[in-house]
C-alpha cells in the first residue's frame, strides 16, 4: 500500500509541477509583476543591482530579475531576443548606437508618447542635451538614458612628477606617445599606457575610431568608399597598434575596458585613455599606494580642437514585453535624479551613473567627490559632435561608432584583423588590406552601390 501511495504521490507532485510550469510568471510570483532586465556588467549598474529594494519599497507589487551580461554577451543576446520578437526581456540595456536602428525598426517603445510626455516627475528638461539627442529618434526618446559619457586620459601623478614630466589638460597624441615612451617600465611592471585591444566594435575601435577621427581619417568617403588605406585612416591605425606594441600592457589583443581598469587601479599603467564614466570606479578601486595620485586630462588631439567620445546607456522597453506599465516604473526609477542621489549616498559618489542628468552636477557632495574629474567629463560630453565627427566631410554620424546597421558586421571583422596586427601576427598593411576588401563586399551586400 506505502509503495501505492509514494507512486500516487509523485505522479501527483510531477503533474503539479507541470501545471505551475505553465502557469503565466504574474500567477507563479502570488500577483506581482516579474520583470526580466538585461545589463551590462559595469560598475554603476551593478550598484543599481545592489539597491533594488529600495524600489520594492514603492513597488511591493513588482519583483526585478537582473541578468547582467559583460557587454560582448549582452549586446548579441538582446539583439536575438528583441530582433526575433522572443519577448525574453521587458526592458533591456542598449548603446545609443542601437537606439535610433531599433527604433526606426518599430523594436522598441516610444518612451515619450507612452510615458515621458505623463510623467512630470521624471523631469526630461533635466537631461544633459547631447546625451538626450542620441537616445532619441525623430524627436522622441526611446532609452532613457542610465549614464552619459566621453573619452578622457587617466595618468598616475606620481610617476610624471618623479620623471619631470607635466600632463597637459588638453594634451596631443604626440605628447602621449612621448609620456608612455618615457614611463614604460618593463622591470617595474608599469606599462607607459593601456589601451583597449580586444576585436569588438565596442571594445578596441570605439578608442581608436577617436584616434581615427583627430588624425584627419574617416571610415567612409562621402560615396561610401572604405577608407581605412587611404593615408591619414592608415597613419592613425598604425599609430595605435605601434603604441600598444611598443608601450602598451602585455596582452594587449586581449585587454578590453576591464583589463585596463584593473590595470590601472593597480598601479602598473602610467596612463588610460577610455570612458569617463570609469573615473569614479578608478578612484574608489584603486590600491592605497595611489591614493591622490591619479589625474585626469582631455582626450587627445591631433588636427581637431577635442576628440572625446560621445556614449550612453540607455534602457529602452522591447515592443514584445507584456508588462510595459510596470517596466517604465522600474526604469523611470533608476534613471530619475533621485536614484542618483540614493546610489551617492548609499554606495558612495564615486559610484554614481555621471553625464546624463544636469542636476547631477549641481549636487554638493558629488561635486566635493568627483572634483578632479565632474568637469571635465561635462565639458567632453559637450565638446563632442556626432554629426559632424571627422575632419573631411562623411554620409554618416557617430564619433566613436558609424551609425548604420552594417557597421557591427564591420566593426567585429576589422577589429579581430586589428587584433591580429597587434599581437604580431600580421601586419598593419595586410590587415586593413583584408578589412577593406571585406567592408566593400559587405556594403555592396546592404545595397550602398546601387
Amino acid at each position: 500500500m506505502s509503495g501505492n501511495r509514494n507512486a500516487r504521490a509523485a505522479k501527483s507532485a510531477t503533474a503539479m509541477t507541470l501545471i505551475l510550469a505553465a502557469l503565466p510568471v504574474t500567477v507563479m510570483a502570488q500577483g506581482k509583476t516579474e520583470l526580466t532586465i538585461a545589463m551590462a556588467a559595469n560598475p554603476q549598474m551593478q550598484v543599481a543591482e545592489s539597491l533594488i529594494d529600495h524600489f520594492y519599497k514603492d513597488h511591493p507589487d513588482i519583483r526585478v530579475n537582473f541578468q547582467i551580461l559583460p557587454e560582448n554577451q549582452l549586446r548579441p543576446t538582446v539583439m536575438r531576443d528583441v530582433a526575433t520578437r522572443s519577448g525574453q526581456f521587458d526592458v533591456v540595456m542598449i548603446g545609443s548606437y542601437e537606439v535610433p536602428l531599433w527604433a526606426a525598426k518599430g523594436w522598441i517603445a516610444n518612451l515619450s508618447e507612452n510615458y515621458i510626455a505623463g510623467d512630470a516627475a521624471w523631469d526630461v528638461a533635466d537631461l544633459t542635451q547631447p546625451i538626450l539627442d542620441i537616445v532619441s529618434f525623430e524627436g522622441n526618446v526611446y532609452a532613457a538614458p542610465f549614464y552619459g559619457s566621453s573619452s578622457f586620459t587617466f595618468y598616475r601623478k606620481d610617476l610624471f612628477e618623479a620623471a619631470g614630466l607635466e600632463m597637459p589638460v588638453h594634451p596631443t597624441w604626440a605628447e602621449i606617445a612621448e609620456f608612455a615612451a618615457a614611463l614604460d617600465d618593463d622591470a617595474g611592471g608599469v606599462s607607459g599606457i593601456c589601451l583597449r585591444g580586444i576585436p569588438g566594435w565596442g571594445q578596441s575601435l570605439a578608442p581608436l575610431t577617436t584616434v581615427i577621427n583627430t588624425f584627419g581619417g574617416r571610415w567612409f568617403d562621402e560615396a561610401w568608399q572604405p577608407q581605412l588605406t587611404a593615408p591619414k585612416t592608415k597613419e592613425a591605425i598604425e599609430f595605435y597598434v605601434n603604441l600598444l606594441r611598443e608601450h602598451g600592457q602585455t596582452d594587449a589583443a586581449s585587454s578590453g575596458w576591464q583589463e585596463c581598469l584593473q590595470l590601472m587601479t593597480q598601479g602598473r599603467t602610467a596612463m588610460w585613455y577610455d570612458d569617463t564614466v570609469f573615473a569614479g570606479p578608478v578612484l574608489d578601486q584603486a590600491i592605497a599606494d595611489l591614493d591622490g595620485d591619479i589625474g585626469f586630462a582631455a582626450a587627445p588631439v591631433k588636427e581637431t580642437d577635442a576628440s572625446g567620445w560621445l556614449w550612453a546607456w540607455g534602457l529602452a522597453i522591447p515592443e514584445t514585453s507584456p508588462d510595459k506599465d510596470a517596466a517604465w516604473k522600474f526604469l523611470s526609477w533608476v534613471t530619475s535624479p533621485e536614484y542618483i542621489r540614493l546610489a551617492g549616498e548609499t554606495a558612495g559618489w564615486d559610484q554614481i551613473p555621471p553625464g546624463s542628468r544636469k542636476s547631477t552636477y549641481e549636487i554638493p557632495e558629488y561635486q566635493q567627490a568627483a572634483a578632479s574629474y565632474a568637469n571635465l567629463t561635462l565639458e567632453a560630453i559637450e565638446a563632442a559632435d556626432p554629426q559632424h565627427p571627422t575632419v573631411d566631410p562623411v554620409p554618416y554620424t557617430g564619433v566613436q561608432y558609424v551609425t548604420i546597421p552594417e557597421f557591427e558586421q564591420i566593426g567585429e571583422f576589422v577589429s579581430q584583423q586589428l587584433a591580429g596586427a597587434i599581437s604580431g601576427n600580421q601586419s598593419v598593411d595586410r590587415a586593413l588590406e583584408v578589412s577593406e576588401a571585406r567592408i566593400r563586399e559587405i556594403m555592396e551586400d546592404a545595397g550602398y552601390y546601387d
